[in-house]
């Protein structure tokens, strides 16, 4: 009789141990794992994001000013805040529609734009038509999606750094959604080149995590943060 052997949800993952090199952030690599969010923004906000990764990154990278037109809880922002770094904050919530290229003239250019979208219609964040977690199909989102990133690459400074946080998404009728493959096939669509390797971001803390489903799936336990420049 064959026995299925289960792997204890407290077992702790232990990482490779990374190479030594002469990186500012040496604690920073491909996979990160930080149960706490830090002090910065909103905790109650759904579908907010570790500042801790934002801060690690704006220290790796160095950036002269950050935009974050898609601001939620305003993560990004107090992550500047305690660096000292001028930092442009926007949101659908405040009426900047951040896939209306409109919106975008004028402001920049930035070293470090940073965003975090909606991971389509997982979480839906306001009944605003433009926002993009109501869009009704997948279609639509990817429409909107590259005017995000179209728009994102514009204000860019030369050399300067895209940060895109995305999860795969399982929709009841779509069925798997591949989104960090479509963010990187729009991003170099819009012109842009990947500057690092993809991060993992385990996600302690998920809503998710605390529920009970009925159907069988594999879980998708992380997010992948992909970061992109745009080389003169």
């Amino acid at each position: 009789m064959r026995t299925i052997g289960f792997t204890s949800p407290a077992q702790i993952a232990v990482l490779p141990r990374a190479p030594i090199n002469g990186s500012p952030v040496p604690w920073l690599t491909s996979l990160y794992s930080k149960a706490a969010r830090g002090p910065y923004g909103d905790a109650r906000y759904p579908g907010n994001c570790c500042g801790t990764l934002i801060k690690d990154l704006l220290l790796y990278f160095q950036p002269r000013n950050v935009f974050d037109p898609m601001t939620g809880s305003l993560t990004c922002r107090d992550v500047c805040d305690e660096l000292d770094l001028p930092c442009r904050s926007e949101d659908i919530r405040f009426g900047f529609d951040a896939c209306d290229a409109r919106n975008y003239e004028g402001i920049g250019p930035f070293d470090f734009i940073w965003l975090h979208p909606p991971y389509w219609r997982m979480k839906k964040y306001t009944d605003d038509a433009r926002d993009m977690s109501g869009a009704p199909t997948l279609s639509y989102f990817l429409h909107r999606y590259r005017e995000l990133i179209g728009n994102s690459a514009k204000v860019l400074a030369d050399d300067g750094k895209l940060a895109i946080l995305m999860g795969d998404y399982s929709d009841r009728d779509a069925g798997f959604v591949p989104l960090t493959y479509w963010t990187k096939r729009i991003a170099f669509e819009a012109g842009l080149s990947q500057a690092c390797t993809d991060i993992i971001r385990f996600s302690h803390g998920a809503s998710s995590s605390s529920k009970v489903y009925r159907s069988s799936f594999i879980p998708g336990l992380h997010d992948t943060c992909m970061v992109f420049e745009k080389v003169r």
